[in-house]
């Protein structure tokens, strides 16, 4: 035990020499940071270059660049270039340099330092380095107090300036120094040189004043102006800066309620949290008393405090918008029975609104989604389905359910075949295959499978009249008039065909032409101009003939769609063969 107690005593005291020891080297690297001197290789016999004036107690900006009789700007506030630029001052030649950091009245903007204020403390010789650019700059700094510079009328840096009006800013800088005659100013916002422009020209340079008329909300911000002071030995840069704030027009109204507005009912549910909103615009004011707050039953603070927040939005010139929120950690029956108002005042007036709870109704909301969501899939894929097999579903449509009536027209061919006639001088394979596809592949599949009647001119009209009244006499006896188009049909004399069938076709409501694009073809500008018509806006079927000529391609359901509706009797009609059908499409 004895053992025991003498160790840990001797552990403590080992501790503490420890603890002290580690102070010790503390205290003297604090220390040394403090004093140590820093040496700038190749700066010790620069002379310095610029030499500036500030009036203390005002915003000062010193940029690290070289002197330069052009320079249109005074700082960049680029942070790349505010890691590339190293500060550091002394007072006097003789005193240790010291690195500059960054304080609660001095920041790095860019390649800038920033005072606000500047002190007298400021002053001396300023040496900045720009990495890979500058590599020694020496700026001397002298600050002069109001009474050392003889500024007059020279109370405070920041301009109120009514919106919409004219207004003038004055440099606080020309106000000092009023022994010495001043130069002409060049002033600066943002950085840049104020000059004229043509495109603003409510804004003028006269007399070392910028003249506003009218003045815009874009106009507020820091303006900093320069003019040189001579003194026989050294030519300063005295330079001051002003702070311009855009006003508007006090309001002469009181708040306005956004949200709620009146007295609004909130479904809520017990049990649950909830956050109260309060939207409310204030006019201008340029010190606005405004106050909002949320009361329950027109009282603040019964029994407990309703956990309130405010968020401000940015102000303009018409004023700001307020955002006020209360929050219930969770809704009572208590509180459905409460009114919560949201209560408003400036220096005008003030605003109330009433927010009443009301128990929400349980649905099963979940289901409810779900239903709507199945009910949406199944539309899109029906909707999706019939896009896909619209011509099929109008075939079985027909074939099913639609009883023909065509039969009672008096017509005696659903339809008149028009394709370009092979002359016995014309040869080629192309223009017989047109040939067969016309007599052949086209009768036997409209005619045998599907049980149309077609005319074909050589085929079903006895030969010895005129050419083109038996075409047209052909056309007016058919339901429809197919045209096989092709290269030799657009460019020939079957051209007449088609002519003749969009004039019968006009008169007789009763005809629909089918058009084939059997070949590519391009149309002739000799063509008539109601052919012209009908090749643009009748409907076309392609027919490919490495693919169209089996039985079930979709080629000959195009073709059966187009062509007139064959009579079924309904007595044939069969539920389970139609469905049979139509999931054999799926």
């Amino acid at each position: 035990m004895i053992l025991k107690e003498n160790v840990s005593k001797y552990q403590l005291k080992l501790i503490k020499k420890i603890m002290l020891t580690l102070c010790w080297i503390l205290t003297l690297f604090v220390s040394g940071v403090e004093v140590r001197e820093i040496n700038l290789p190749g700066c010790s016999h620069v002379e310095p270059q610029i030499w500036y004036r500030a009036i203390n107690g005002e915003e000062f900006v010193l940029q690290c660049a070289l002197p330069h009789r052009d320079a249109t700007n005074i700082y960049n506030n680029s942070l790349l270039n505010q890691h590339k630029v190293k500060w550091f001052w002394h007072q006097k030649d003789t005193e240790t340099l010291k690195a500059i950091k960054e304080s609660s009245n001095l920041t790095f903007q860019g390649d800038a330092l920033w005072f606000k204020p500047i002190g007298d403390s400021a002053s001396g010789v300023y040496i900045c380095r720009i990495w890979e650019k500058i590599p020694c700059l020496k700026i001397v700094l002298d600050v002069q107090t109001k009474k050392a510079a003889k500024c007059s009328g020279h109370d405070t840096n920041i301009l109120y300036l009514l919106a919409g009006s004219g207004n003038s800013i004055t440099c606080p800088g020309t106000k000092c120094y009023n022994h010495v005659k001043k130069p002409d100013v060049k002033w600066y916002k943002d950085g840049h040189q104020i000059k004229y422009r043509k495109s603003r020209p409510s804004l003028k340079l006269k007399q070392n004043e910028i003249y506003l008329n009218p003045t815009y909300d874009k106009d507020a911000g820091t303006y900093v102006c320069d003019y040189t002071l001579s003194d026989n030995i050294t030519n300063w840069t005295v330079r001051t800066a002003v702070t311009v704030v855009v006003i508007a027009k006090t309001t002469i109204h009181p708040p306005n309620l956004l949200y709620p507005n009146g007295v609004v009912i909130l479904e809520v549910e017990v049990g649950k949290p909830l956050q109260l909103e309060c939207r409310v615009q204030f006019g201008f004011e340029t010190v606005s008393p405004m106050r909002v707050t949320w009361k329950r039953n027109n009282e603040e603070n019964v029994n407990e405090k309703l956990n309130q927040e405010t968020i401000v939005y940015p102000k303009g010139l018409k004023g700001h918008t307020l955002l006020h929120v209360a929050t219930l950690k969770e809704v009572t029956e208590n509180d459905l029975r409460s009114n919560f108002t949201c209560f408003a005042q400036n220096s005008v007036g003030n605003a109330t609104a009433v927010i009443q709870l009301k128990r929400k109704k349980r649905v099963l909301f979940l289901y409810v989604l779900c239903s709507a969501i199945s009910t949406l899939f199944a539309f899109v894929l029906c909707t999706v389905f019939i896009y896909q097999h619209w011509i099929e579903i109008v075939l079985m449509y027909r074939s099913y359910v639609v009883h023909n009536k065509s039969t009672e027209d008096g017509k005696e061919f659903d339809a008149f075949v028009s394709y370009a006639k092979l002359n016995s001088s014309e040869s080629g394979s192309a223009l017989i295959s047109e040939e067969k596809f016309a007599l052949e592949l086209l009768p036997d599949m409209l005619e045998n499978k599907y049980g149309y009647k077609l005319c074909i001119l050589e085929r079903d009209i006895l030969p010895g009249g005129a050419y083109t009244d038996e075409v047209v006499t052909a056309i007016k006896h058919s339901r429809r008039v197919i045209i096989i188009l092709s290269p030799a049909y657009v460019s020939g004399p079957s051209i007449f065909e088609l002519q003749a069938a969009v004039n019968c076709a006009l008169e007789d409501k009763g005809i629909k032409l089918v058009l084939i694009k059997f070949q590519d073809f391009q149309k002739p500008e000799t063509l008539p101009p109601v052919v012209k018509k009908a090749l643009r806006i009748l409907p076309i079927v392609t027919w490919k003939s490495s693919i169209s000529a089996a039985p079930h391609k979709k080629f000959w359901k195009y073709m059966c769609y187009h062509m007139p509706v064959k009579t079924k009797r309904l007595e044939n009609f069969s539920l389970k063969g139609f469905f049979q059908r139509l999931f054999r499409l799926v």
